[in-house]
């Protein structure tokens, strides 16, 4: 059986009944067992940093997972109205990134030739934030 749950307003997200654990279940069944079981028996200062930097990949995967698709609606969108283009919505998420991409790609040659758009250091200003709420969100709270 297959029911479909809206996500704000501009995400749709089909669910299917035996799709448990989601992936950000998983991971943070993973991050919990490594934090909880494996990282207090652990003495040995490279292999505990090492936990740590795989605990923290983990939760950039959780967050991945929750935001890639919006930040790249919101980046798309954006780009859209900086170089002025009249594209039409993609029909799936993997289009979706690869006009993105094209975007990205049209920017850069204008940035490269001196001809930047008039918002464009709003624009990537915003494409930063998103991409560090994915990566260190706490290095963003610090300076908000």
């Amino acid at each position: 059986m297959r029911q479909t749950a809206i996500l704000g307003e501009e995400s749709r997200v089909d669910f299917i009944m035996q799709d448990r654990p989601t992936t950000n279940e998983l991971s943070d069944a993973l991050k919990e067992f490594l934090e909880q079981e494996i990282l207090p028996t652990i003495s040995d200062a490279r292999l505990k940093f090492r936990v740590l930097v795989a605990m923290n990949a983990l939760s950039m995967i959780s967050r991945e997972v929750t935001l890639e698709e919006s930040n790249i609606q919101a980046e798309f969108s954006s780009l859209k109205s900086l170089l002025g283009q009249e594209v039409p919505n993609p029909e799936s998420f993997s289009s979706l990134k690869a006009m993105t991409r094209e975007l990205n790609t049209e920017l850069s040659s204008r940035i490269r030739s001196g001809n930047l758009p008039e918002n464009v250091f709003a624009h990537l200003e915003e494409v930063t934030r998103a991409k560090l709420a994915i990566t260190n969100p706490a290095y963003l709270r610090r300076y908000e």
